[in-house]
């Protein structure tokens, strides 16, 4: 019998999607927003960047989504790339950084998903001097820069759904 139940069950367990990679931040439940009320999702400090969204009450466009410059005087480590450019996936070297879900707090069946993408760099240590110290010099990093060869920088990626709808 518990065999018959297990091969009834596989067809089942094929028809099933292949679930997405495991984020690399645990976040918890996010508290319902308001429509109309801009609300920070989640701020990433070496991009300078802030995420933002916003429950529109309109059903064409549900929820809006924005990354802002945190402030002009940040100096970024990292870059915030459009995801419809770059489409992260883990077979691209991209990894899943952060969920975030946000329910409606007007319509509890409707909820905006954030999916937070991350591609490291490999990055090498600096080559130490005489004094066995590891030494960026402004002159060299500035003919480096003249010349095209910029270093490659950790990128970050945002992919935003709705899910449910409001009636």
């Amino acid at each position: 019998m518990p065999l018959l139940l297990a091969i009834l069950a596989l067809p089942a367990l094929a028809a099933t999607p292949k679930s997405e990679p495991k984020p690399e931040i645990a976040r918890g439940a996010v508290p319902p927003q308001a429509p109309n009320a801009v609300h920070t999702l989640r701020q990433i400090p070496e991009a300078c960047a802030r995420m933002e969204g916003m429950f529109t009450g309109q059903a064409a466009d549900p929820y809006a989504f924005t990354v802002v410059r945190t402030s002009p005087q940040c100096q970024p480590r990292a870059r915030f790339v459009d995801a419809a450019k770059v489409k992260p996936s883990t077979s691209g070297g991209w990894l899943l950084n952060d969920v975030i879900r946000v329910p409606n707090a007007a319509c509890p069946s409707q909820q905006a998903v954030v999916r937070v993408w991350r591609k490291p760099v490999a990055t090498t240590a600096p080559q130490l001097d005489a004094q066995g110290k590891a030494r960026i010099y402004l002159q060299d990093s500035k003919q480096q820069a003249q010349s095209g060869q910029i270093a490659p920088v950790t990128m970050f990626a945002a992919q935003m759904a709705v899910e449910g709808r409001c009636d």
